[in-house]
């Protein structure tokens, strides 16, 4: 899973470029239409990335901007681990003691990650914090997590221990539990802008791995990006249209003991972090879902990820790897118009 960090960078704007990491915009006409008054991008930081905002096709005035920006602020106050005030921090922090009542919105998500934990198998799992944890001071001594220590952060894991009230309460039921949202946080902040903008044009892209992309561009039927694989090359081109999507890679920030890299995608049934240099893409219905789905497509791998997400509604996928080899859903070509380079 991805981490927010407390460092918060000064705000950027980014006119007319989107650059999405391990995606990037590939559309040369795309750009120069998006350079008029017809639309504008903006990009901040927030949830320990950069999230850029592209609106066409309407008023885009600073205010919208601003009030886009800070509703995702305000959901960061709440689902951080980095701030002891948060209401996950203090979930944390109530680890077997009992329910506390919790935010609408930080009830809604737990409901879903509980939803995606069973439907992909425990291999997404919003408790893993006591996993990551361990292998986190391993990278700091430079010393592989003991069996005991493993066994041990296993023992704090896993979602069935998080219970959720319909009253509006949550408890993590074990001593030692702590959630980490930062594998789906973005994801369920742009699915609360795209509410937001109802039938607006607009292309948001959300820590280079979340996006939505919201009718079209100025001049082009759909939003095109290059789709990279792990090592950077470029794979395909896909173009989206009301869509939202999901890129995760295992060695987005690996930890790296004696000079061994290890995905930061953790196995959260073994506390094993994933060594294969993969890259997932997954459409789904929402951005959470599809945050969520990802994720699972890296660590169930390309016989039972593809499987999976075969047997879910209205989602496809695509995982590629290093050596020029790809896997894909029957239905992800004709979903993304995806053309192999």
């Amino acid at each position: 899973m991805t981490h927010w960090h407390k460092y918060r960078a000064p705000q950027r704007k980014w006119l007319w470029r989107i650059s999405l990491g391990m995606m990037s915009l590939a559309c040369l006409t795309a750009q120069r239409s998006y350079a008029n008054a017809s639309c504008r991008s903006d990009g901040r930081y927030v949830m320990g990335t950069v999230l850029e905002i592209t609106l066409c096709h309407g008023q885009q005035a600073a205010a919208q901007f601003d009030a886009l920006f800070a509703q995702v602020s305000n959901l960061e106050a709440q689902l951080t681990t980095f701030s002891p005030t948060s209401t996950v921090s203090q979930l944390n922090a109530r680890a077997g003691q009992g329910p506390m009542a919790v935010p609408p919105a930080v009830h809604e998500l737990l409901t879903l990650s509980l939803r995606y934990w069973q439907q992909t198998r425990g291999t997404f799992d919003v408790t893993v914090g006591p996993i990551v944890t361990a292998w986190r001071q391993a990278t700091d001594t430079n010393t592989f997590p003991s069996k005991d220590a493993l066994r041990q952060a296993r023992g704090r894991t896993g979602a069935r221990f998080l219970s959720l009230s319909k009253d509006g309460h949550a408890a993590l039921q074990r001593t030692g539990m702590r959630l980490d949202l930062g594998g789906i946080g973005k994801g369920y902040a742009i699915d609360k802008l795209k509410e937001v903008l109802h039938q607006q044009n607009a292309l948001l892209n959300f820590g280079q791995s979340s996006i939505w992309a919201l009718g079209t561009p100025t001049d082009a039927p759909g939003w095109r990006l290059i789709v990279q694989r792990p090592n950077g090359e470029p794979a395909g081109v896909v173009t989206l249209r009301d869509q939202a999507l999901s890129i995760s890679g295992t060695m987005g920030q690996p930890f790296v003991i004696n000079g061994q890299s290890y995905g930061h995608i953790i196995d959260p049934r073994s506390g094993q972090p994933l060594q294969r240099n993969l890259q997932a893409c997954v459409l789904a219905p929402t951005a959470t879902q599809a945050e969520a789905l990802s994720k699972a497509l890296l660590v169930l791998g390309e016989k039972q990820g593809i499987a999976l997400l075969h047997e879910t509604p209205n989602v496809e996928g695509l995982l590629l790897d290093t050596d020029g080899h790809h896997w894909m859903t029957k239905g992800w070509q004709t979903a993304t118009q995806f053309v192999l380079l």
